[in-house]
């Protein structure tokens, strides 16, 4: 996933950031947080409209303000339940038929 100067802004716009001298570092801080949400919970788009889309990158800007801030280590604690609940309402949905065995 591609980290668009879109999502830069929106997260430089959260934490009052008005300059661009650290886009790139802001770039890579968003990609690990990227990374670190997909392999919890699973693929989303970063610019999607869905609410999944929605929910897991605002997990992406609040962990990357975490890292931004020194205080990644928290993250996962605080944000945990949020994270389980993402994790789950992402599980493919797998419809079991059961049939009366009988005789």
């Amino acid at each position: 996933m591609e980290i668009t100067p879109k999502i830069v802004n929106e997260f430089k716009s959260r934490v009052h950031i008005s300059h661009n001298g650290e886009d790139d570092n802001l770039k890579r801080l968003l990609s690990f947080s990227y990374a670190y949400v997909e392999s919890k919970c699973g693929t989303f788009d970063l610019e999607g409209e869905t609410s999944i889309d929605i929910r897991a990158t605002e997990l992406v800007l609040e962990r990357t303000r975490y890292a931004y801030n020194d205080a990644v280590e928290y993250f996962e604690d605080n944000f945990l339940s949020e994270i389980t609940s993402l994790g789950i309402d992402m599980l493919p949905d797998t419809t079991t038929t059961t049939t009366s065995g009988g005789g």
